[in-house]
């Protein structure tokens, strides 16, 4: 495998090049686990082996203590190499496009909008994953009617997917003058971002148009054209039937790059929507799958009066929203996955 991807015909075929590098990286983890259960096999039977033959105290304390540790080792050892050997989402390595939508609740809802980005935008950051922002329609009193924005690291997907659905968020918000609890939502999508190979986009089809940006970026950013539009004919797989895809990028100054990333949240669009079936296959499998399927389900509360955090998809609280807010999610992430795992094994028979 190390040959291969190292061979020039391979990585001209860019497909088959990045297909064999994701492959060589699951194999590499689990051959390490491998290495590490022997090792700890081993080391059982050495400190078993000097229980019995070892007649200084000191080599026989040495001996439990290396028996003891490596005992308890072994099933923790056991379980990741199970997970490790159900088959993964080939999506999970890939980077994404996230978008978040203000939903029912005016003002409140665009300002809840905005603590989610600021949240992910905190936690990616302490990932050291790179986030760009494409797209923004700012609130009226702050926050974002809607905001796209793509998020490249390592294993971004697999970590970020169970972000996708309906947000909620309960508490007296700072519009309010009479002290009333309000209740609003946000949606989260999270899409796998797709390879220029995977999707199959005619160019010649493309319409450009090209605007004035506004917002962030300061006076310089409204004095050239370096906001883009792209109207694209795309004939649904399902239905037969051609829609426009619409979508705009005013992530940099530079056109170009602007044009570029358009075009990557084209390609995860028509990714996604082609894929969608192969997704509700899974979701119709998995009854508690936690990362696909309905995404318009209401899958977490944030309730401010009780300081608490709620996923209902696992029934997980976490009872400290502030630190949640602020980019520490990954408990509840790491929840997330153990369900997902757990379900995976049981579908495999693990």
């Amino acid at each position: 495998m190390s040959t291969l991807i190292t061979d020039p015909d391979v990585i001209a075929d860019q497909e088959r090049y990045v297909k064999l590098t994701r492959e060589y990286k699951e194999l590499d983890q689990l051959m390490n686990l491998r290495s590490r259960y022997v090792d700890c096999l081993n080391a059982i039977s050495e400190a078993k082996d000097l229980l019995i033959a070892e007649q200084d105290p000191d080599m026989k304390e040495m001996a439990r203590e290396q028996l003891s540790e490596n005992e308890d080792l072994q099933p923790k050892l056991e379980e990741e190499i199970k997970i490790a050997l159900v088959p993964k989402d080939p999506e999970d390595a890939k980077n994404v496009q996230m978008e978040i939508r203000a939903g029912t609740g005016g003002d409140e809802a665009a300002l809840f909008a905005g603590d989610l980005f600021n949240m992910y935008k905190k936690y990616c950051d302490s990932k050291g994953w790179s986030v760009a922002i494409t797209s923004v329609s700012e609130g009226a009193v702050g926050g974002f009617k809607e905001i796209d924005f793509a998020v490249s690291g390592d294993n971004v997907y697999g970590t970020l997917k169970y972000e996708s659905g309906v947000h909620r968020v309960q508490r007296v918000p700072a519009t309010e003058t009479q002290g009333r609890m309000h209740t609003s939502a946000a949606t989260v999508a999270v899409l796998p971002e797709a390879d220029k190979f995977e999707v199959n986009i005619n160019e010649g089809d493309i319409k450009w148009d090209t605007f004035r940006s506004s917002g962030a970026g300061g006076q310089n950013v409204n004095k050239v054209e370096s906001g883009v539009r792209l109207r694209y004919p795309w004939r649904n797989p399902n239905t037969g039937e051609v829609e426009e895809i619409l979508i705009e990028c005013t992530e940099t100054r530079d056109q170009p790059k602007n044009k570029e990333r358009a075009l990557a949240r084209l390609r995860t669009f028509i990714y996604d929507r082609e894929h969608q079936k192969y997704v509700d296959d899974i979701a119709s499998r998995r009854k508690s799958l936690v990362s696909t399927g309905d995404r318009s389900a209401k899958i977490r509360t944030y309730n401010f009066p009780q300081g608490r955090v709620t996923d209902h998809r696992i029934g997980f609280t976490i009872y400290d929203l502030q630190g949640f807010l602020s980019g520490d999610i990954q408990p509840m992430i790491d929840a997330l996955t153990v369900a997902e795992n757990a379900e995976r094994m049981k579908e495999a028979e693990l």
